[in-house]
Order: structure tokens, then C-alpha cells, then sequence
């Protein structure tokens, strides 16, 4: 391994409308990570555990049939069926104890301001349409993680759904083994470029 790798991190984009998801915490630290979840994956089943829960928590998550709602202490019970798991409580000790029992049952578990008792952090993310892009700064910044994620936002233009969704359809058509279609998209790609720089 080369002694200059810093940034450890592995990129993932996972499919959340296929996992079962728990959220230990009701308060506003909850509604920060609900609003990443549910601002990306918006059919995420998501089980929400807290000894109390919020009035803004209980509203944001009104819209979301697969959210379901307990008002009640935390119980390693909660992690049974469970794929990933979200802590958001303000309790060093509860932290811990969730930690380990998913550790335990070998479930990837993201806690909230503690990065060394996370397996995965949730980064800045740029959407335009079918186009999404997560940004890291390995924990160092998350102020200029969200500077980059502005900078892009005003960048990508809103076209480039659409321009994603014709190289879909192109890339469908096209005969050959990958290396061909690569090729032939790249063409196509740098005709477009060629064109837009002509005007």
C-alpha cells in the first residue's frame, strides 16, 4: 500500500429502497439525517427509535408512508431485521452500546459527530436528475465539502438529465463489446462538445 494514501474511503451509492433502515434519535440532529435519507431515497423504509420525538421530526416525516415512528427507549431488539444503521442520540453511553450489539451482528453503523465509531459518513451530494455526485473531504472539512457542492450545483446545468437520458438510449442501441460502445459513445460525446463550442 503506498504510505501517500490518505483518504482511505471507499464510494458507495446504496440503494436504500431496498434496505431496512434505523434512525436511533428524535431531535433536530435526526431531522438533519432524515432530510439526507429521504432527499435521496425517498421510498427508504426507515424505523425511527427515540424516548422522544420531535413535532419538526413527526411533520418532516408526514409525507412518508415508509417511515414508522417509536416513541419509546432504544432496545437491542430494534436491530434485529435491520440492514443499516443511523444514531443521532446525545448519549456517549447509548452510542457505545449500539455500536457494539451492530458490530456484533455485523450491520454498518454511522453515528452521528463520532467518525471514529462510524463504518461509513454521509457526504455533501449534487443532484441533477440521474446525475449524482458525493463529495468527501475524509472528515477534514464538511464546510468546504458543501462550498463544492454549491459550486457544482450552479455549474451542472439542468440539461444534463436530459443529456444522460439520450446516451442511455444510445448506449442501448449500439452493437459490440464494451471497449466498441466506449468508443462510439466517446465519439458521439466529443461531437456534442465539438458543437456546443461552435456556438
Amino acid at each position: 500500500m503506498s504510505e501517500h494514501v490518505s483518504n482511505l474511503l471507499f464510494p458507495v451509492f446504496l440503494q436504500l429502497n431496498q434496505l431496512r433502515t434505523l434512525l436511533v434519535g428524535g431531535g433536530n440532529v435526526a431531522l438533519e439525517k432524515l432530510a439526507a435519507l429521504l432527499g435521496n431515497s425517498p421510498d427508504a423504509a426507515i424505523k425511527i427509535v427515540a424516548k422522544e420525538i420531535s413535532a419538526a421530526v413527526r411533520d418532516f416525516t408526514r409525507g412518508y408512508p415508509s417511515v414508522i415512528l417509536h416513541e419509546r427507549v432504544f432496545e437491542d431488539a430494534d436491530l434485529e431485521g435491520v440492514d443499516v444503521v443511523f444514531v443521532a442520540a446525545d448519549n456517549a453511553e447509548l452510542n457505545a452500546h449500539i455500536r457494539n450489539e451492530s458490530r456484533r451482528r455485523h450491520l454498518l453503523i454511522n453515528i452521528a459527530d463520532k467518525p471514529d465509531l462510524c463504518d461509513f459518513y454521509l457526504g455533501s451530494v449534487v443532484k441533477k436528475g440521474n446525475l449524482k455526485l458525493g463529495i468527501s473531504t475524509n472528515g477534514k472539512s464538511p464546510t468546504i465539502a458543501k462550498r463544492i457542492k454549491e459550486i457544482l450545483n450552479e455549474a451542472l446545468p439542468e440539461e444534463i438529465d436530459e443529456t444522460l437520458t439520450y446516451m442511455g438510449q444510445l448506449r442501448d442501441l449500439l452493437k459490440g463489446d464494451f471497449t466498441d460502445k466506449v468508443r462510439t459513445l466517446n465519439a458521439h460525446t466529443a461531437s456534442l462538445l465539438a458543437s456546443q463550442e461552435k456556438k
